[in-house]
């Protein structure tokens, strides 16, 4: 996660602490610390709040920070995503408690590299969601149907084309089925060896260990980080090229 520090330094702040909105905000400020009679150091304060403000307002968002919350998706991803999130709460509170020193700066280096796994997560998380929801819209049992029915007039009429329409959609309904059981797989898994890293920071936090002493875990935390990339990277080019899902609507259950 690129620190406050860094998203501060940039030249988009450089030029807000000159630009005329943060004059006038800086005015506007003094102003009011005047007005409900503080005097020259209320007006002092006023516009050095203000002014404060606007130049905060101009800090670019930290980019792998997630854009989606947990109750924006349906289960069972908005489950998965919360345990990621509460999994990363307890790496800081892991890291809060040790002393300054060799340790701490590396716990604090690694937590950058969770920020992109958990960022991650989100992007899978909201991916598979939105495959779900595309599965749901197909009607599999009324395809099936369908397709049982058809199979009944032979070749006739162009029949056959009708029967290979409906096997494709029962294929592509197939697919997604596939793909959404392996994407949770998959994040189980990686949400697991999520908690276990976090675990072991905990571990290492109540010890006070020698920085040396990481045993691995950045090695662990940037396979993590390369394993999601890449999970996010393939579902996202399914949700690509799935396209919207052909078929009457059904409700969660259909199948």
């Amino acid at each position: 996660m690129a620190s406050f520090r860094d998203r501060f330094l940039t030249p988009k702040v450089a030029r807000a602490t000159t630009s005329p909105s943060a004059i006038v905000a800086a005015g506007a400020g003094a102003a009011a610390g005047i007005l409900i009679g503080l005097g020259p150091l209320g007006a002092v304060l006023g516009a050095m709040g203000a002014w404060a403000v606007r130049v905060l307002a101009a800090v670019p968002g930290d980019p792998n920070r997630p854009t989606v919350a947990p109750r924006q998706l349906a289960e069972p991803w908005r489950s998965l995503l919360e345990g990621v999130l509460q999994a990363r709460r307890r790496f800081d509170d892991a890291l809060g408690s040790v002393r300054p020193g060799p340790l701490r700066d590396r716990l604090a280096e690694l937590g950058g590299r969770l920020d992109v796994a958990v960022a991650e997560a989100g992007r899978v998380a909201t991916a598979g969601n939105l495959l779900q929801q595309g599965r749901q819209r197909i009607d599999a049992r009324a395809i099936q149907a369908e397709l049982d029915a058809a199979r009944t007039y032979g070749d006739v009429g162009g029949n056959a084309q009708v029967v290979q329409a409906l096997e494709s959609q029962l294929a592509a309904a197939s697919r997604l089925d596939a793909t959404i059981q392996s994407t949770w797989d998959r994040m189980r898994l990686l949400d697991a060896r999520i908690d276990e890293a976090v675990t072991r920071t905990v571990e290492l936090s109540v010890t006070q260990s020698d920085s040396s002493e990481l045993g691995g875990l950045d090695t662990e935390v940037d396979s993590i980080v390369g394993e999601m990339e890449s999970l996010r990277q393939a579902i996202e080019e399914t949700s690509a090229a799935s396209g919207p899902a052909p078929g009457p609507a059904a409700g969660p259950g259909a199948a």
